[in-house]
């Protein structure tokens, strides 16, 4: 019988814990701060899409968690994202000079305005995945650094 009890009190805390986890969770709110380097001028603003799955990533105006421009103070840059849920995110950045809020291109497809993402990851012949542009929130202040590629 008495063992009988421990067991009954060891689920209870166990249980207890579990529910204390999800509730916990499901109130956190994350800050995260984007640092962007490389701004090749300060002319224009800095245009940041935050998504939080694969879905739409990198370009998909729809599928944006948050978006933000911001004009120009300072290189290095910040930008900050609010009340965010503990999980994966990734960032997409672009330098717009001329405020139109697109990422200009040239003939060929190529950008003609500076861009990153999340992770620093190589860009090859496109944009990268999710997955390589990923990254954890799970505190209450997140920090990330982003390089900025000009063409």
């Amino acid at each position: 019988m008495l063992k009988g009890l421990r067991v009954s009190i060891l689920l209870l805390a166990v249980m207890g814990n579990l529910g204390w986890s999800f509730s916990a969770k499901a109130s956190f709110n994350g800050k995260l701060t984007v640092e962007i380097d490389g701004l090749k001028n300060k002319e224009g603003e800095v245009c940041a899409s935050l998504f939080a799955s694969s879905e739409g990533f990198p370009s998909d105006r729809d599928r944006v968690l948050q978006k933000q421009c911001t004009k120009i103070t300072d290189n290095p840059f910040e930008i900050t994202f609010n009340n965010l849920k503990a999980g994966s995110y990734a960032v997409a950045v672009f330098h717009d000079q001329n405020n139109d809020r697109t990422l200009n291109r040239n003939i060929l497809g190529i950008p003609s305005e500076g861009f990153g993402f999340s992770s620093n990851p190589e860009i090859r012949t496109s944009a990268p995945k999710f997955s390589e542009a990923a990254f954890l929130v799970a505190g209450p202040d997140t920090n990330i650094h982003i390089q900025l590629k000009y063409f």
